[in-house]
């Protein structure tokens, strides 16, 4: 899904507010990042004290929930995405969980905007990690903590739109299926390693008998 620049506007908005610094995340990448990594590498371009970011979240919270009932580019569930979430939530053989760098408060803000929170009983975030390959591990930690199964990374697909979500598969031991429907092209996220690239994930059968293969 694409919010239209809602958590971008969010953080900037609370950064000005709080450390009165304008468009501080400008130069900063976003893509692919924990906000947690966002927040310090603007917090460290503009001389914040470290000790002064725990009222970050909490502002710029507020403001994501109202900045994603404002209008923005390309804002909305991508191709397929809902259509596929249904199919394996019906599934007794799949397990969905989410792993996100986004802090789990922002990530459930986003997704229930979009009627997508319902599907995840629970998932990895990026309240306090840094490093994005870091949250592969907990994701499966919790997992198996929700449901009681045996979350092997070599059972795991991870689908994602940035060569840092290839990353986090590869990095531990995962699958990876990336979809080009971001700012990185096919070219740039097979490069990136990915298992099976799609432009988009319109054509559900194509999806699920790439997950069948995934899985044998």
């Amino acid at each position: 899904m694409l919010t239209g620049g809602a958590g971008g506007r969010a953080m900037t908005r609370a950064f000005e507010k709080l450390y009165g610094v304008r468009d501080a995340f400008t130069g900063v990448p976003f893509n692919g990042r924990t906000d947690a990594w966002i927040l310090r590498q603007a917090a460290a371009r503009h001389d914040v004290d470290a000790f002064e970011l725990p009222n970050f979240k909490p502002l710029y919270l507020e403001y994501l929930a109202e900045e994603l009932h404002r209008p923005g580019p390309r804002k909305g569930v991508m191709p397929g995405v809902r259509d596929l979430l249904d199919a394996l939530a019906s599934r007794s053989d799949v397990y969905l969980a989410l792993l996100t760098g986004n802090f789990a408060e922002g990530a459930r803000l986003k997704l229930q905007h979009f009627d997508l929170w319902r599907y995840f009983e629970c998932g990895a975030f990026g309240d306090t990690v840094h490093e994005r390959n870091e949250l592969l591990a907990d994701a499966l930690a919790r997992v198996e903590a929700c449901s009681g199964l045996n979350a092997h990374p070599s059972r795991s697909i991870v689908i994602g739109d940035t060569p840092l979500d290839v990353g986090v598969a590869v990095a531990g031991g995962a699958r990876s299926i990336a979809v080009a429907t971001g700012s990185h092209s096919t070219e740039q996220l097979l490069a990136s390693g990915a298992d099976v690239v799609f432009e988009d994930l319109s054509d559900l059968e194509k999806v699920l008998a790439v997950l069948e293969r995934a899985e044998s």
